[in-house]
């Protein structure tokens, strides 16, 4: 009997595990498929734009099978190896990109900039989860920890990767649909430029405008337009190769891209491989179902594609400039016209996502000032919206399909700065391999020189493009890491000066105990930055002095931010204890950056008188007045600190704080971004000289 039961059991546990495999497959199958209408559009819709981007004169088959080589080789090596089978692993709990990965590299060394972002050793014991390093700290861990110089070009290089990623993505959207919607020219030559331009600009203030209903909704609506051309198109490809040159696939010999020297056009051919924008998006969908998707559909469409349209120009030599519409056969033409517009449409999906993802990544971790951030999906926390980011992008995109006037002046500029990307992660990644990973130092190397020679190849040639419209993307990179810089360098002198004069439980006592101060009703969170105990911001003692009073009880709320993805939520509400004045409590709430911060949902009040009670009170006296004044009405108090730029200000700090507090005014403030209720809300201001 009691085998039976066993063997019972058994079954049992194996169905369970069998059946919860066949839900995660088609999970990510389901996934995969959604993300042909986000990741992959940029990528899977390049062949509208690559030939006719290139400056080829009188270009021979020699030329065109070399130009294939390239294309097929930068799309196996960056997309397949790179990418899909190393980069997507560097995930930081799902979250994928430059600043996932510098903020994975912070977890594991001590190697973060602000004090605000330290992470706290196991012994601390406030998360359970937080990674710990162990064993003894290799070489190049102990010198980036020693150098303050080594650790601030790490942070300017994982902030440089995010704005040159977004500042090469407001050109994908103006590109892919002013190309598409260029094939009107072709039956109908009467079509006028600025036409065509006013019709690509309609059209992406639609899709940005789409943007609100969140990722999920778009990419269902997307992926059955994208997965109509990423099936289309290799039809007509392998058309084309039987029609017009069967022997298109000796190009696959590395040796045609010797013999093709021309570097401006191994640029073009190899700057379309949108691969960043999927490693971005991760946090959107998930590893497998990007590497599901990439390989069983994106890449071999790509090859055939490619391949098709390489096969039609050798026989055709001088059609480059209209290389794709021309290798459609006519019988298909506007079928493949309607598709390739609406493919076109979804394809700037993939990088205003990646946008949203990096821009919600530094607002949280403070590396950028606040703007809304919505989460689109309560079973995605990845998934994420911003207003403020999506109108700034849709302006950019109109204005650059305004301001150039045409695909081919945006293909100069188109591409440029996503090689340095691509070349930043390459650094960031031998970073994890050596300090993460503990990869043997020979087979980091086996990545590093290959990839690291190849990308810097590419960018010798980017030079040639930057008077010729690559400064718009180096343009907005610059802005926008000017922004992150400004941000981070007040933020950072902020914590000085708070440390600087702090508010110490001692002082704390004094305070309340001076002649006039009274206790009133009712629960207030006093919200301090401070990531320790044992002192308080300064604002606190402006507060006191100036309301002579002090509720009667009060939570010193600290919201930690840590560098990592999720907190598990019984890890939420941490480090209670109570301060030593009567009613004066601590704690600490923590999120990661891509948990939803909702405190109407949460209820905070509820979850941290629950954990004070709980952990901290000691008496049924004790408790009831802490109920008490929760039910006599909640109050948040956040202290706002700015500085006072005077003319005795020495000139830099004079430059970057007035930056800084100019940008400090127009940022959202912190209350309204976490929920609160506006009846429950109160800033104190507070000036202090820089």
């Amino acid at each position: 009997m009691s085998s039976s039961h066993t063997v019972t059991v058994s079954m049992d546990v194996e169905a369970g595990q069998k059946n919860k495999d066949k839900k995660g497959i088609s999970q990510d199958l389901i996934l995969a498929y959604k993300t042909l209408g986000v990741v992959f559009g940029g990528l899977v819709t390049s062949p509208l734009y690559v030939y006719p981007s290139m400056n080829l004169t009188n270009p021979t088959e020699e030329d065109y099978l070399g130009i294939y080589s390239i294309m097929f080789w930068t799309l196996t090596l960056i997309g397949v190896v790179k990418y899909i089978c190393i980069a997507l692993n560097a995930d930081d709990h799902g979250e994928g990109g430059t600043f996932a990965m510098y903020s994975l590299l912070c977890q594991h060394a001590n190697i973060g900039i602000l004090p605000s972002k330290k992470i706290y050793t196991e012994e601390e014991n406030l998360i359970s989860n937080q990674p710990v390093v162990a064993g003894r700290p290799g070489r190049l861990r102990r010198f980036i920890e020693s150098s303050i110089i080594a650790r601030r070009l790490l942070l300017l290089t994982a902030i440089l990767g995010m704005c040159m990623l977004i500042g090469d993505g407001i050109l994908t959207p103006a590109i892919s649909v002013l190309s598409a919607i260029d094939g009107l020219r072709g039956p109908f030559p009467s079509v006028s430029k600025p036409a065509v331009e006013g019709l690509s600009a309609a059209i992406l203030v639609g899709l940005f405008l789409l943007q609100k209903y969140g990722t999920s909704k778009v990419s269902f609506m997307f992926s059955p337009i994208m997965a109509a051309w990423t099936f289309a198109t290799p039809v007509i490809g392998v058309y084309s190769i039987w029609r017009y040159y069967p022997g298109i696939f000796k190009a696959m010999s590395p040796h045609y891209i010797i013999l093709h020297d021309e570097p401006d056009q191994r640029l073009a051919a190899t700057r379309r491989h949108r691969a960043e924008a999927m490693f971005a998006d991760l946090g959107h969908f998930s590893k497998r179902s990007i590497q599901i998707a990439f390989m069983s559909s994106i890449y071999p469409s790509l090859v055939l594609t490619y391949a098709g349209q390489t096969a039609y120009l050798i026989n055709n030599v001088d059609d480059f400039s209209d290389g794709f519409y021309k290798f459609v056969p006519r019988p298909v033409y506007w079928p493949m016209f309607i598709i390739a517009t609406l493919a076109a449409i979804v394809a700037s999906q993939s990088l205003i996502s990646a946008t949203f993802s990096v821009i919600k990544q530094s607002v949280v971790l403070d590396y950028f000032p606040r703007v809304k951030v919505v989460h689109t999906s309560k079973d995605k926390e990845g998934e994420v919206y911003s207003p403020e980011t999506n109108y700034m992008l849709m302006l950019l995109c109109v204005g650059v399909i305004l301001g150039f006037g045409d695909g081919k002046d945006i293909g100069n500029a188109f591409g440029v700065v996503v090689i340095l990307v691509m070349l930043i992660t390459t650094i960031l990644l031998t970073l994890v391999m050596l300090i993460i990973w503990g990869t043997h130092v020979v087979l980091v190397a086996l990545y590093l020189v290959p990839f690291l020679l190849l990308e810097a190849t590419y960018v010798s040639a980017v030079c040639t493009k930057i008077l010729r419209g690559g400064w718009v993307p180096f343009a907005v990179s610059v802005a926008l890491a000017a922004v992150m810089f400004g941000w981070y360098y007040g933020r950072q002198r902020k914590t000085e000066y708070e440390a600087a004069n702090k508010v110490t439980l001692e002082r704390l006592g004094e305070l309340l105990s001076g002649p006039g101060v009274r206790r009133v009703p009712g629960l207030c969170f006093f919200y301090s930055n401070r990531q320790d105990g044992g002192w308080l911001t300064p604002v606190l003692a402006h507060y006191i002095r100036n309301m002579r009073s002090l509720h009667e009880v009060t939570v010193f709320l600290t919201l930690r931010y840590l560098l990592v993805a999720k907190v598990d939520g019984k890890d939420r509400v941490q480090a209670v204890r109570r301060l030593g004045p009567a009613g004066v409590y601590g704690c600490t709430i923590q999120y990661g950056y891509a948990d939803a911060i909702d405190f109407e949902e949460d209820d905070i009040a509820g979850q941290v008188v629950g954990a004070l009670r709980e952990r901290v009170v000691d008496g049924e006296e004790e408790g009831e007045r802490v109920e008490a004044a929760r039910a006599a009405g909640v109050v948040h108090v956040r202290g706002k600190m700015r500085f006072h730029v005077g003319k005795d200000t020495r000139l830099f700090d004079r430059v970057l704080l007035g930056f800084y507090e100019l940008l400090h005014g127009a940022c959202r403030s912190a209350l309204p971004a976490l929920g609160i209720p506006l009846q429950q809300r109160v800033e104190i201001g507070m000036l202090y000289k820089a």
